[in-house]
């Protein structure tokens, strides 16, 4: 994985504050050059460290206002058609192994509990899957974030 430094915590941070920034603006308000920006803006999406700019689309805006956290015990002999199963379904997000009671830790959204329902019975019937637990969210205290680390990182080098 790519080492990000200060330099790019400030164009991911300025990025941030204006989505709709160009590459030249980003440099004018850092005082840095354009062609600067522009390398460190490509080297960043090639070298993968960057998500899809779709991920940061909150699912209420599609509809999919429920959030569930599904926990999943697996055939350690099935799970990479546990992999493919989970990323066939469309309503899953995010998927983890983890350590602890259960092998993979899931979030989907769904419009309602029914269509939750609908989505779970899915996962469950994937070969492998050998037990799950869901847990519904209800509220979001902290939405997912890396503008606190990225601020630290530009001023622990700055």
């Amino acid at each position: 994985m790519l080492d990000v430094d200060a330099t790019d915590a400030l164009i991911l941070l300025e990025r941030d504050q204006r989505h709709d920034a160009t590459l030249i603006e980003i440099a004018q308000r850092l005082g840095i050059s354009r062609n600067t920006v522009h390398a460190r803006w490509k080297r960043l999406h090639e070298a993968g460290a960057l998500r899809p700019t779709s991920s940061s689309l909150l699912p209420a805006s599609i509809g999919r206002p429920l959030t569930a956290f599904v926990t999943l015990s697996v055939s350690q002999q099935e799970i990479a058609s546990v992999y493919a199963k989970l990323g066939a379904i469309p309503e899953v997000v995010e998927a983890h192994t983890t350590t602890g009671d259960a092998d993979l830790m899931v979030r989907v959204v769904a419009r309602d509990t029914e269509d939750l329902h609908r989505v779970t019975q899915r996962i469950q019937l994937a070969p492998g899957v050998q037990r799950s637990s869901t847990m519904i969210a209800t509220t979001e205290v902290i939405p997912q974030r890396m503008e606190p680390l990225i601020r630290a990182l530009a001023h622990a080098e700055s």
